[in-house]
Parts: C-alpha cells; structure tokens; sequence
C-alpha cells in the first residue's frame, strides 16, 4: 500500500505551518479543547448540550464586562475619562453579545425544559460568582450573596472584595466631586458595603450637566454610555424574565428562589437610577 500523499494545496508555498511536535499554537491560547470537554451531561435529553453551553456561554461574557468595568472604574479614577469611555463602549457590543446569548434558549416550553430541569438539582443562575461580581459592580450590593461561595476560598474572597470596593457608579460620582459638581458628601462617604440607594442631591447633580452640554460635553458623553449600559442591563434581566416565564410559568424557581416573581423584581430596577430620573428635570 502506498503512503498517503500530502494535499498539495498544503504544502505549496502559501501554506499554514501544520506540523507542530505538541499541541497548536491555537490551542496553546484559547484552550479549546478544554473549553469543548466542559460539557457534563446529567440527562438523556439533547436539549440539555444547548442549555448547558448557553450558560458556559454567559458565564464568558460575565468575565469579559466584569473586565471592561473594572478597567473604566480604575481609569475613572485617574481621571482617565477617554479610557473609561473606551472601555464602557466595548462592554456596550458585549452586552448585545451576552443579551443575544438568550436566543436559543428564548422559545423552551415547559415540557422541553422539564426534560432535564432535575439535572440542575438546587442550582440557579443567582449562584454565579461572576454575574454577582457584575452586580456590586453596578452598585447593587449584597453581603448575603457572599454565602453560597463560603465553600470556594478564592471566588468568596474575590467576591468580598468586590463588595469593599466602589463600584463603578460609585467612581463616577467621585469624578463628578472632583469637577466641582455638588455630590452629597453622604452619598462620596455611604458604605460601600451596602446597596446604592437614589439622591436627590445627584440627581440634581445630572440635571445640571445635562442641562448645559456644551460646558459639560465630556460628562454627558459619560452620563450617556452609563445609560446605554443600563438599558443593556435593563433588556438582559427582562430577556430573563420572559425566558423563564415561558419555560416554567409562575414555578419556584431552581436553587429555591422565588422564580418569575424575584425576576419581575429584578426587572423593575433602575442601574444608575438618576441618569434616568434627572431627564424629567431638564
């Protein structure tokens, strides 16, 4: 028998490099074999494969705009707005990303998801350390959320400092402060621990700049990205809400929560509730 004869298409000239004495390059960066092998099936159902994927999936996306927001909460600090701007524009297309996420999942019926909804056993989308990290990251602040990671030392001190930290809302404020603008001194010195609550004093603030954006350009441009990022968050969690209506109605939700009805909740929450409320003011 003759040996295989090479494609000749891959040997020429213009070739890719295709013998390597170990793993690629490729898989070398990415890790996609590990990624394609995280899958652990626990039910006989070949919807389970999408779901499970489409959650690895978020959990991607939760890294990445935990990474975007981190960089223009520092870069806001060091009064690095451009930077900050960059980076809220790019956490913008990775939301759509994150958003769009919900599309295979949008249309279950409750017999679809029932097939392998045991699998999950007590587990919930609320448990994801990432997404919490998105959340303190908008000011919604918990401590209570720091208990279901009590038995992973790294993602709970993670998490915990998350919490001392100010968010990037809380940055922003700062940055306003630091302009001259008149930010209650009880909202610059609250407890970062605790949850943003809405000021008069800077919705006042926003009304203001809003309401002379020549003089202010560079902090309306700002207020804006930090509204479209809202209404992004604003679309994720009702996407969420009508994905589960659809799958399971008005049921306890997995992991004991109050399913349909904590998410209606969620819904109804404003992320930097004054650049909303100001407009009504200018």
């Amino acid at each position: 028998m003759s040996a295989i004869q090479p494609d000749p298409v891959e040997t020429g000239a213009d070739a890719p490099h295709l013998d390597f004495a170990g793993t690629t390059p490729y898989e070398d960066y990415v890790h996609a074999d590990v990624l394609t092998h995280l899958q652990q099936l626990r039910s006989d159902d070949p919807g389970e494969m999408v779901f499970l994927v489409t959650t690895q999936v978020m959990e991607l996306w939760f890294t990445v705009i935990v990474h975007e927001w981190e960089t223009a909460a520092a870069a806001l600090r060091e009064d690095r707005v451009p930077d900050a701007r960059d980076a809220l524009k790019r956490s913008l297309r990775e939301l759509v990303a994150l958003n769009d996420s919900w599309r295979p999942l949008a249309h279950l019926t409750p017999a679809q998801f029932n097939s392998y909804r045991g699998a999950l056993g007590e587990g919930s989308g609320f448990q994801s350390a990432m997404y919490r990290r998105m959340e303190f990251l908008l000011g919604d602040k918990s401590a209570s959320m720091l208990v279901p990671h009590r038995g992973v030392p790294r993602v709970h001190a993670e998490l915990e400092k998350a919490l001392s930290e100010p968010s990037l809302y809380d940055e922003v404020l700062a940055l306003l402060a630091r302009r001259g603008h008149p930010v209650p001194q009880s909202v610059l010195g609250r407890d970062l621990r605790q949850k943003y609550e809405p000021s008069e004093g800077v919705e006042a603030v926003w009304a203001r700049i809003y309401a002379d954006p020549e003089r202010y350009d560079e902090l309306v441009r700002l207020g804006e990205l930090l509204t479209d990022v809202g209404e992004l968050v604003w679309r994720w969690r009702n996407d969420h809400l009508v994905a589960t209506r659809r799958a399971m109605g008005s049921k306890t939700g997995t992991g004991g929560s109050a399913g349909v009805a904590w998410l209606e909740k969620r819904a109804a929450k404003n992320v930097f509730p004054e650049l909303w409320t100001a407009r009504s003011h200018v």
